[in-house]
């Protein structure tokens, strides 16, 4: 036994697989934050409106419906070639920009173009990596995998804010570097490409019948219901795009309603719950079986031919509920409550996102320890307590005149707010992770998280809208003091969850 130990430790890191769950990550993390970073303020600089800038986040939606294109990418294999190529992709992207950053500024089209495919690029980096993740990892390494994969997915993302810091410092205030920035963006995808080549190749599986997608298309023709319960879903994911087109556009009837809470969170919810229903009642059809083996479909009958699968759906929907719909107020209250841009940066972005990856690796190794089920509603309710904290800050801090100095006393409620909300919700999201991944079977593990991660991305987006809306009619400390309630429904979900943790693991 020692004498095994002891190779382990002389392993070299390159061979040992959470050095590439940390790898994997941080080039996952990466793109988004130059999506979500970079992008935006390139584009004001560049004198592009902020509406204009507001359609950038349709580009986003890629991430939302990932899941179409994921069979394709779970069909061909080769993982790690679909990283890799990814990665190059979005480095190409990045050159070309770096090569003529003033085309923005021109209102030239093929930069929007670069940056539609700069999304579907990343969108399919994440298909593969999770995919990957899953495949090489066993459920008792998916706790410590996961602590790792949130920390190096927010290093990934504070990386691209440093290639802000490149474009001011090697331009200056009026006229950012960006052709720098964009320039060591593309290098470091480009390396990233190259390095996952000599990553351990995944476990070998059987090959399936080219043919079966013609055939799972001839067995769809006589089970409308699919197509039906897909459109329905689709329906209620893009159903966000509305909103900004409506004002792009100036239809008149759309704006008049965008804002209402109905409009926002009602019908999009409704139109997924009715989609996923009709698909539940598909796939445990007597025709349902037929599809198992297709290429497309055969993921989600899978899924949701599992007894108390529409249950687990619910689950996936609402135990972030409450941290998701307090996590987009939080940087308004800041602001309001009268602290600088930079006291925003430096505690909740940077000393955040320590405590946010300390928290990770805390909550994978209690995960790791105790097992999924209960790492979720143990940290689940941490995640939930640190909603109370921000409401006794909201309660204690007031609203800041213009101009006015935030006092000592405020700044040391609002920062251990902060501290608190960043450390637990690195605990809950290590849990929540872990669960997803140990509910999807490495036969098809690459499409099955595709779709998991795709309802989780719905959920949040949605709590986001619906955040904005309580703060305006409740005010802070009542709207943070209703998410702290907002993470129980979930709770009374747990027997279905842990029905389906208990399920062999199906490989």
């Amino acid at each position: 036994m020692s004498s095994s130990k002891s190779d382990q430790a002389k392993e070299p890191v390159t061979r040992r697989l959470l050095f590439w769950v940390s790898l994997l990550y941080f080039s996952e993390g990466l793109p988004l934050g130059v999506f979500y970073d970079l992008f935006p303020v390139n584009l004001r600089q560049a004198g592009v409106s902020p509406s204009d800038i507001g359609l950038l986040s349709l580009l986003g939606l890629a991430w939302t419906v990932k899941f179409l294109w994921a069979p394709l990418v779970d069909a061909w294999r080769g993982h790690r070639l679909w990283i890799a190529g990814a990665n190059w992709g979005m480095a190409l992207v990045l050159s070309l920009l770096a090569w003529q950053p003033q085309a923005l500024a021109q209102g030239a089209t093929w930069p929007w173009m670069l940056l539609a495919a700069f999304t579907m690029l990343s969108a399919t980096n994440d298909i593969a990596t999770d995919g990957y993740t899953i495949e090489i990892l066993s459920k008792g390494q998916l706790g410590v995998a996961n602590g790792l994969r949130i920390g190096f997915y927010r290093v990934g993302m504070l990386a691209a804010g440093a290639l802000l810091v490149v474009a001011g410092w090697s331009g200056t205030p009026e006229q950012p570097n960006w052709s720098a920035a964009y320039g060591l963006g593309a290098v470091l995808m480009l390396f990233n490409g190259l390095l996952i080549l000599s990553a351990p190749p995944q476990p070998p599986r059987p090959a399936r019948d080219p043919s079966s997608t013609f055939s799972e298309w001839a067995v769809l023709r006589e089970q409308p219901l699919w197509l039906v319960a897909l459109g329905l879903v689709m329906l209620g994911l893009l159903w966000p795009v509305l909103g900004p087109l409506g004002k792009t556009f100036g239809w008149a009837s759309v704006q008049a309603v965008s804002g209402t809470w109905w409009f926002k969170g009602a019908v999009p919810v409704g139109l997924m719950f009715v989609g996923a229903s009709l698909m539940v009642r598909a796939a445990r059809g007597p025709q349902a079986q037929a599809l198992v083996e297709g290429p497309v479909f055969g993921a989600w009958v899978e899924l949701l031919s599992r007894p108390g699968m529409l249950a687990v759906l619910l689950f996936i929907l609402t135990f972030k509920l409450g941290d998701a719909a307090m996590g987009f107020m939080v940087k308004p209250f800041w602001v309001d409550a009268g602290f600088t841009p930079a006291q925003i940066g430096l505690v909740s972005v940077n000393v955040g996102l320590g405590l946010s990856i300390a928290g990770g690796l805390v909550g994978g190794w209690y995960v790791d320890r105790v097992g999924i089920f209960q790492g979720l509603w143990v940290l689940g309710i941490a995640q939930a307590l640190s909603n109370l904290g921000y409401t006794a800050a909201a309660w204690y801090v007031p609203v800041a005149a213009p101009g006015e100095q935030v006092s000592i006393h405020y700044q040391i409620a609002v920062y251990t707010a902060s501290g608190l909300e960043s450390f637990t919700g690195g605990l809950g999201t290590g849990a929540f992770m872990a669960f997803l991944m140990g509910i999807t079977s490495k036969a098809r593990a690459t499409t099955e998280y595709a779709i998991l991660s795709s309802i989780f991305a719905f959920s949040r987006a949605v709590a986001g809208w619906a955040g904005g809306l309580g703060v305006e009619h409740m005010g802070y400390a009542a709207f943070f003091f209703l998410t702290f309630w907002l993470s129980f429904p979930s709770y009374f979900l747990l027997p279905a969850v842990r029905r389906m943790l208990e399920r062999p693991e199906v490989r």
